[in-house]
């Protein structure tokens, strides 16, 4: 878990204009969420017990069922991000990274980049991206996710920032000349 400090020096990185420990959400108090008010309710009940049952039949191993299930609800409800975001897990544990990348740019787009679907989607893509080996793609994903709070966004955003990797590279021949004095002599 990363302190109040460590947050504020990963804002001086991510956006050098803010003041130094100006920490957006440091201290949030309120849980990120959808904003669903755009829905009619009884839609949304059905494809929120949709998505349920798809991510029991994820976690219960039948990543058919649970695709159907979230396609389902995609179909009762295409402009809500969420069941996007779930199908995309389930195509990736498939091994359908194509399939799971473009529902993944989907539910970033309908949820408009905020709320709790835009965050987790914007990791898993990030994530994606990062296996793929397109990490400027993937540290863009991660920054917008670690600005919308997620944690493991943020520590994956400093291990992609070619400047982080440079501090750390300086910092551990420092390191190394401190505790070998004589052979930075010789060298």
């Amino acid at each position: 878990m990363a302190s109040a400090h460590d947050r504020a020096v990963l804002q001086a990185v991510f956006n050098p204009t803010t003041p130094f420990g100006d920490v957006p959400s440091l201290n949030q108090e309120e849980e990120l969420a959808d904003d669903d008010t755009g829905f009619d309710t009884e839609l949304l009940k059905q494809v929120k017990e949709l998505e349920r049952q798809g991510v029991s039949a994820a976690e219960a191993g039948d990543l058919q069922a649970a695709l159907q299930q979230f396609s389902q609800a995609i179909q009762v409800l295409p402009r809500r991000a969420s069941a996007y975001n779930n199908r995309a897990q389930a195509l990736r544990l498939q091994g359908n990274a194509a399939g799971a990348l473009l529902d993944l740019d989907r539910a970033v787009a309908l949820s408009g980049g905020t709320g709790l679907t835009a965050c987790q989607a914007l990791v898993q893509r990030g994530l994606l991206r990062r296996l793929a080996c397109q990490d400027d793609e993937a540290r863009a994903d991660f920054e917008k996710a670690a600005a919308l709070g997620s944690e493991l966004a943020r520590q994956q955003a400093v291990l992609l920032n070619p400047y982080a990797a440079l501090c750390n590279r300086m910092l551990s021949e420092v390191i190394n000349k401190l505790r070998n004095p004589e052979v930075s002599d010789v060298q």
